[in-house]
């Protein structure tokens, strides 16, 4: 079989022991790497010997030939090979002919999917933006990803996908069961750190976490030409009768959709409706889009006079650091409880229970409040809910106002750690979104909450929001201790310092970069990146491609 620039055969292991050798000479040290290039040889032998052979003759003559045969792939599957002629031509001469219309202005990039198969589409994206932007994109994959479920979904213009490391932190229990944290992130010693405050919160009591409030918003604004109009209806809306009218358009457009209240606020001759709903499983903003636009159809035939300006209008308040979100809360409003008990303070976080109430109330309550932050009484709380929100699929702008926590130290009359963190805006959902793709889908699984709960619709979504208030309560303990014990810094000094740089140009690393046509940034051209794409994508025994 052919990879990419070196050819690669399963009936040649010699040739392959020396490509893996080359490739991996700059990646793994020589003590590992003759065993790892053993066992992937091993490997890529026991396919091919499983593999279907050729068999030509009838059935009285039946001859097996020696020579693997690579199954044909699914046209559906978006790695598909694309070999077959097109209109007369083959697949690189049509490739070269979309390209040069890219090129030419003549077809736009956003339209080739109409054109190829998604990873096909991918690929001519990728050359044609290397090609404007001369640079080379051989660090960024792009081979073997659902394209499919991604595009029109999750993102446009696609040319690639950047893998972020996932770790784990755990278990901790939270409402009597023990559970695994999944934490997609690039900053050393946070997964550390979270994974010494579930162990702390093990030895304790546990976290005991509940939804206290659940409601979606979305708030258009109507503005009138006449005071007295624009009063009219803010009266209107208040009526009861006028309410189930509107809820009824309202939850028209989905089952999951249920309007709870509307809050109109009136700013001179401008009205804010401030939609509120559960939306299920959901985070919900699609769906109560969706409906409070069918509800402000019927306000239009009620109010002819009023003009809707937009149908959000900053009230909701999505995205934003806001104080109406957290008076009244927006998504799942969170509390989350522990105790520690003064010894596991003591010998496990190596400081006190005085000195962590101390520092935590001139840290939060004081400092806090004196720089006049909004949802900012805490130590951490975004490095949890960005991590947990990469990791399951979560809108990672709406981190902005679903890590506004308020964190609370207290001693117990016990002299026990008492840890509570309120959180107002959690922002999230186990359906819709990123949640549809397969990597977000097998992390929320392990904590059991992928997908809707259709008979009790909301309690998937209600259990993640707690799930991820009780990390941020682990981060929290964590890292105050840390402050207190000066580790903080030794930690990251530790951690999340890359030595990468420092002896990227040692003698050594030069030697073998020139050796294998790296340049000195230590990112491989593209005959590496090629070939390894191409190993990967012949390795079809699956313990072949997860020693790659």
């Amino acid at each position: 079989m052919s990879v990419a620039n070196g050819t690669l055969a399963s009936s040649e292991p010699a040739e392959l022991s020396h490509k893996l050798n080359e490739l991996l000479t700059f990646y793994v040290g020589d003590d590992n790497r003759e065993e790892l290039v053993q066992r992937i040889t091993a490997c890529f032998s026991e396919a091919a010997s499983s593999s279907t052979k050729f068999v030509v003759g009838d059935d009285g003559s039946d001859v097996s030939s020696d020579d693997t045969v690579i199954e044909p792939e699914s046209t559906s599957d978006a790695t598909a090979h694309e070999e077959e002629l097109t209109n007369g031509f083959s697949v690189d001469d049509e490739n070269e002919s979309l390209f040069r219309l890219l090129q030419d202005g003549k077809l736009k990039q956003r339209e080739l999917e109409k054109r190829v198969k998604p990873e096909r589409a991918v690929g001519l994206r990728r050359r044609f933006v290397e090609a404007k932007t001369g640079t080379q994109l051989d660090s960024l994959p792009f081979v073997g990803y659902n394209y499919e479920h991604v595009n029109g979904a999750c993102c446009e213009n696609i040319i690639g996908y950047v893998p972020i490391p996932v770790g784990i932190a755990g278990p901790i229990t939270i409402n009597g069961e023990e559970l695994y944290l999944p934490l997609a992130t690039t900053e050393g010693a946070l997964v550390a750190s979270i994974n010494r405050g579930c162990k702390v919160i093990s030895s304790g009591t546990g976290v005991t976490a509940i939804v206290t409030n659940d409601g979606m918003t979305r708030a258009p604004m109507i503005v009138f030409d006449s005071l007295a109009e624009a009063v009219a209806l803010y009266e209107w809306v208040q009526v009861p009768t006028n309410f189930q009218l509107l809820k009824i358009e309202f939850e028209s457009t989905s089952r999951f959709a249920k309007l709870l209240r509307i809050e109109p606020d009136l700013e001179g001759k401008i009205l804010y409706l401030r939609f509120v709903a559960t939306t299920g499983d959901a985070m919900g903003m699609n769906m109560i889009s969706k409906a409070v636009q069918a509800a402000m159809e019927l306000i239009k035939k009620q109010f002819p006079m009023g003009r809707v300006l937009a149908l959000s209008g900053n009230h909701c308040v999505d995205k934003k650091a806001a104080g109406i979100n957290w008076i009244h809360g927006r998504g799942k409003s969170v509390i989350a409880s522990t105790t520690i008990p003064a010894e596991v303070v003591r010998t496990q976080l190596k400081t006190t229970v005085d000195a962590l109430v101390e520092c935590a109330n001139a840290k939060f309550h004081i400092g806090t409040s004196t720089v006049t932050t909004i949802g900012g009484w805490n130590a951490q709380s975004a490095n949890v809910v960005a991590a947990m929100f990469i990791a399951l699929g979560q809108d990672a702008a709406q981190v902005v106002s679903s890590s506004m926590c308020l964190t609370d130290f207290r001693k117990t009359k016990d002299g026990d750690l008492d840890v509570t963190c309120t959180m107002k805006c959690l922002e999230v959902g186990t359906v819709g979104g990123g949640t549809i793709l397969a990597p977000q889908q097998a992390t929320l699984r392990m904590l059991k909450c992928c997908g809707p709960d259709l008979q009790n619709p909301g309690h998937n979504a209600k259990r993640l929001a707690t799930i991820i208030c009780s990390a941020v309560v682990a981060g929290e303990i964590s890292l105050m201790a840390a402050l207190l014990t000066d580790d903080l810094v030794k930690s990251h000094m530790m951690h999340n310092r890359s030595t990468r740089d420092l002896h990227a140009n040692t003698d050594t690393n030069l030697a073998r970069q020139a050796m294998l046509n790296i340049p000195s940034n230590g990112l491989p051209h593209s005959k590496t990146t090629k070939m390894v794409e191409g190993i990967k994508k012949y390795a079809k025994h699956s313990n072949c491609a997860n020693m790659l």
